[in-house]
């Protein structure tokens, strides 16, 4: 569990738990290959799959428990009191249907008001195909954003090449986030991190955080897991998203992006690599 010790101290994320803000009542939706009750969750909230239809929270992959962690675990997770809505849209290889993505979508826009959801953390992407993207999973998180949600996607890892930004990270509206530390060794190639800009010239991602050798929860009762990613470095964007939510609940999606760009910290490489910079929780927060 070093690593996550780490990522924690780094960011110094006690000190903005230590004054209570630990991401209450602020609900975020993982659409990802399902998530496992491991003992590290106290806020599994509710369980949609769309694949094998089952109604108990499983992960026949480990890849959704592993982002839910980051982002809501008890010890791990940057935001330990959020309420997590789990939509099951990949199947035990991480793969899925674009009509799965899609159904999970809209029943998280249709339940926003339900389950108060604020944020919808999407850790994976598609390649566009002959550099057409998919535009009904692009409409489908433009419309969730404009319904009031914050929508969280990861850069993907086809980097380090331009316009390697899966979809829908291309997206103009949501928050796209790259992986600063993808120089590391890891189980991708280095510098794994999609670059920008996208085909439409716009400039992605929208900003980084650490995502190699990131440990999180494993898809059992307990244990732990290192995984690399951007699909890593986006719940933990998505959870201190829901610390700066909990804290300012009328916040709107465009008011939180603008809120990322004014207090992420630039490091100095390409703004197609880094965005706006890396993530600056306390800076974020003002605490």
């Amino acid at each position: 569990m070093q690593q996550s010790i780490q990522y924690k101290e780094l960011f110094q994320l006690q000190t903005i738990h230590k004054k209570g803000i630990l991401g209450s009542q602020v609900g975020v939706a993982v659409l990802d290959t399902g998530a496992y009750p491991h003992q590290d969750f106290n806020h599994l909230l509710s369980f949609q799959d769309y694949v094998n239809h089952r109604s108990s929270f499983y992960d026949d992959s480990g890849h959704g428990t592993h982002v839910a962690g980051i982002i809501g675990s008890r010890q791990l997770g940057a935001a330990p009191d959020c309420n997590l809505i789990i939509l099951k849209v990949l199947n035990y290889n991480g793969e899925g249907k674009t009509s799965h993505v899609l159904q999970g979508i809209n029943w998280v826009i249709e339940h926003k008001k339900i389950y108060n959801i604020r944020i919808m953390n999407i850790s994976i992407g598609t390649v566009s195909k002959k550099g057409n993207p998919n535009q009904a999973l692009l409409d489908a998180v433009n419309r969730a954003w404009d319904n009031g949600i914050v929508v969280v996607s990861a850069a993907g890892n086809q980097g380090p090449y331009p316009q390697s930004i899966t979809t829908p990270g291309i997206s103009h509206k949501i928050i796209t986030v790259g992986s600063c530390d993808d120089h590391l060794m890891n189980h991708f190639s280095r510098s794994y991190s999609g670059r920008g800009p996208t085909g439409s010239c716009i400039r992605k991602p929208d900003v980084v955080a650490p995502g190699s050798r990131i440990v999180s929860c494993l898809n059992r009762r307990s244990g732990y897991v290192e995984k690399s990613g951007t699909s890593m470095a986006t719940p933990f964007v998505s959870g201190v998203l829901a610390l700066l939510l909990s804290n300012e609940p009328y916040l709107s999606p465009k008011q939180v992006k603008l809120r990322l760009y004014e207090t992420s910290l630039d490091m100095g490489t390409d703004k197609n690599q880094q965005g706006w910079g890396l993530i600056n929780p306390r800076g974020l927060l003002g605490v």
